[in-house]
């Protein structure tokens, strides 16, 4: 049977016909009121209204409370939890493998920017094609609150030491090594944050999300610049975020000079309402210096950040074919008698 979309809409399901909690997970066992969970609904959300079948779908994650999330979401998909700070190393081998499967990896802070930070460094130069989440709260939850390689200078520890060690940016990181989709977003505003993963879906290349997302047990006192009442203060948008998928009519409403039109490499677009400051994300010396301008004034920057369409994914640079590597078998891997003697010849 097949829905048209007035029929899908009417009966709460997609474009394909799955409802909502065809895409959610486990019960998610992290604390009351962490950030993480809120991501994880917004990631359900995305996956949702695009319509992407979770079948098609591999998740990876590495160690920490955020490497946990996987599992509260699209539970009818691949996916696989790797040793501490390797998600992104397992998930290149496993989307070169099999380019068709669409790739999210989910870290944290401290799985990303320490253990896994070269790693992270790596995966941003292949430009393997898959949406890679950071959930940063600053912090070691698991191993009850130590300051993170993200934590910046002056943040207040729960027990009051607080951290003169510079932070790693990894937003910054990202652009400087050529990611081609970098954004930042706060776990509890699902207006600008699942537009932004719906169009990191939609990126042909690595796309990149750092969401700051409190950890309600250790990082969400006053002196915290992670924590709720902080983002809600020194949160500053970039852009007002929108997102017209290329299966949907294209109708925008809006005056001239107020947004700007970016295409993604597959036909969809991202719609952004400027605000009050000029900036184009297609400048990647804008990018950084907006970041570092940011730091400096210990302000939250949250949107899209840069966004680079041309850029060649990893299997278009291994010239991989259409059929996935892990579906060819002996026949096709092993070149009859005449090649290889064409070959030989060819070195004499």
């Amino acid at each position: 049977m097949t829905l048209t979309l007035t029929e899908t809409t009417k009966a709460n399901v997609n474009r394909i016909g799955l409802a909502k909690n065809d895409y959610k997970g486990s019960r998610s066992t992290l604390c009351a009121g962490c950030g993480h969970d809120a991501i994880t609904g917004h990631i359900i959300s995305a996956f949702y209204e695009l319509g992407i079948e979770p079948h098609r779908v591999a998740k990876f994650s590495g160690i920490g409370c955020s490497s946990k999330t996987p599992t509260y979401f699209l539970s009818r998909s691949h996916g696989f939890n790797s040793v501490h700070g390797r998600m992104p190393a397992l998930a290149t081998g496993a989307l070169a493998v099999n380019h068709k499967l669409i790739g999210i990896g989910v870290s944290g802070d401290g799985d990303s920017a320490s253990i896994g930070l070269n790693h992270m460094c790596q995966i941003f130069r292949r430009n393997v094609k898959m949406l890679y989440i950071v959930e940063n709260n600053g912090v070691y939850g698991l191993t009850k609150g130590q300051f993170s390689a993200t934590a910046d200078v002056g943040s207040k520890q729960k027990g009051g030491s607080l951290n003169d060690y510079e932070p790693i940016d990894t937003c910054a990181l990202a652009i400087e090594l050529g990611c081609g989709y970098v954004a930042r977003s706060f776990s509890g505003d699902g207006k600008q944050l699942v537009p932004l993963l719906k169009g990191a879906l939609s990126h042909d290349g690595l796309s990149f999300i750092d969401i700051i997302s409190p950890c309600v047990t250790f990082n969400n006192h006053e002196g915290s610049t992670k924590s709720y009442d902080f983002v809600k203060d020194n949160d500053i948008r970039l852009q007002e975020l929108g997102f017209v998928s290329h299966y949907e009519p294209i109708t925008v409403d809006y005056e001239e000079g107020t947004t700007k039109r970016v295409e993604l490499p597959d036909g969809s677009y991202l719609i952004l309402r400027k605000l009050d400051r000029d900036y184009d994300p297609f400048s990647k010396k804008l990018a950084l210096s907006t970041l570092a301008d940011a730091r400096l004034s210990n302000q939250l920057l949250t949107g899209l950040l840069y966004l680079e369409k041309n850029r060649p994914s990893l299997d278009t640079r291994l010239n991989l074919p259409d059929r996935p590597l892990v579906e060819l078998g002996e026949d096709d891997l092993r070149p009859p008698r005449a090649v290889l003697e064409q070959l030989m010849e060819s070195y004499k």
